[in-house]
């Protein structure tokens, strides 16, 4: 197999897998949570461009993000995608470890699951659905506690 790399990034380049992400169906009043998205990695330089692409056609252009460091080695301040800058906050207390809050121009407030990269292909499916249920009362980390997964407060078992 051949990989091919953009010298810019250092990354393989040609087209990225499209973003695993569930929202609130349209015209419907959200629960708790907008939906859910499920990044590739911890790295958000690499995850943030492919959720802006697929959210800024219908909710408007991205204009911040805010994350709990939880999950996040390394936070960057700015992220560039497609002609313009997302910035990036983070909050320890004030927000759930186990969700992201996407911010538009129009404006536009999205809470959304986030479920962590290695999680099981059913585990993940499962709270897909759950996230972007109407009826769905439960915080992100309420959520990945249900399915059994580890969250920062509550590490995996036997680990």
């Amino acid at each position: 197999m051949t990989a091919t790399f953009d010298p810019a990034t250092g990354r393989p380049s040609g087209p990225e897998p499209p973003v695993r992400l569930s929202l609130t169906p349209e015209g419907a009043t959200p629960g708790r949570l907008d939906g859910a998205w499920w990044p590739r990695s911890h790295d958000l330089l690499r995850e943030v461009p492919p959720l802006a692409a697929a959210l800024d056609p219908e909710w408007g252009r991205i204009t911040r993000i805010t994350v709990n460091p939880a999950h996040w080695p390394i936070i960057p301040r700015r992220v560039p995608v497609a002609g313009h800058v997302i910035h990036v906050g983070w909050f320890e207390q004030e927000q759930d470890a186990d969700e992201v809050m996407v911010c538009s121009f129009t404006p536009l407030r999205l809470e959304l699951l986030v479920i962590p990269p290695d999680a099981e292909a059913s585990a993940a499916e499962w709270l897909m659905t759950a996230a972007s249920d109407p009826a769905n009362t439960r915080t992100g980390t309420d959520l990945l506690t249900a399915a059994g997964l580890p969250t920062p407060e509550r590490p995996q078992a036997g680990g």
